[in-house]
């Protein structure tokens, strides 16, 4: 029976730990910004390079 009370301890410590916590967060504007989560993944892709085109002074020959 011990161990159901220190369970339900632990439980309410752990609660009010992260209640504090996402107050804490809140207070400091960390779930302010609503509009640019939404464009985010717009703005994701890196730019893709376009491959080098071989100079015409080149002496290579292409095989088929």
């Amino acid at each position: 029976m011990i161990v159901l009370y220190i369970t339900i301890g632990v439980t309410v410590v752990l609660a009010g730990l992260f209640l504090f916590i996402f107050l804490r967060s809140v207070k400091s504007g960390q779930y302010e910004d609503t509009h640019t989560p939404a464009v985010r993944m717009l703005f994701d892709d890196e730019l893709v390079k376009e491959p080098q085109k071989p100079s015409k002074d080149s002496n290579t020959v292409k095989s088929i």
